[in-house]
C-alpha cells in the first residue's frame, strides 16, 4: 500500500468522522444567551449542598494508620529514606 493511497483513506475516514460529528452536534448560534442568568441558581444549589466544615465526620481507615505507622518505623530504622519520602509526596 503506498503512501497516496493511505493519506486518500485516512482523508475519508476524517470526512466521515467529521460528517458524523455535525450530525450529532448541530451548530451553536453565535450570539445564543442562555433564557435567564443562571448564577443565582448556581448559588442557590451551593447553599443547599454546603455542609458545614465542623460537622464533617473526620474517619481515617485503620490500614492508612497502619501505613503511617510503617512508614515512621521505616523512617526512624533507616532515616536515609526520608528524602525519598518527601519526594512522594
Amino acid at each position: 500500500m503506498n503512501a497516496h493511497h493511505q493519506n486518500r483513506i485516512e482523508d475519508q475516514v476524517d470526512d466521515r468522522i467529521k460528517r458524523l460529528l455535525q450530525q450529532a452536534m448541530p451548530p451553536v448560534d453565535a450570539g445564543a444567551e442562555p433564557r435567564h442568568d443562571l448564577w443565582p441558581s448556581v448559588l442557590r444549589r451551593l447553599d443547599r449542598s454546603a455542609v458545614p466544615y465542623r460537622s464533617l465526620p473526620i474517619s481515617v481507615p485503620l490500614l492508612d494508620w497502619a501505613l503511617l505507622a510503617g512508614l515512621v518505623a521505616l523512617a526512624v530504622v533507616f532515616p536515609a529514606t526520608i528524602p525519598v519520602f518527601l519526594y512522594y509526596l
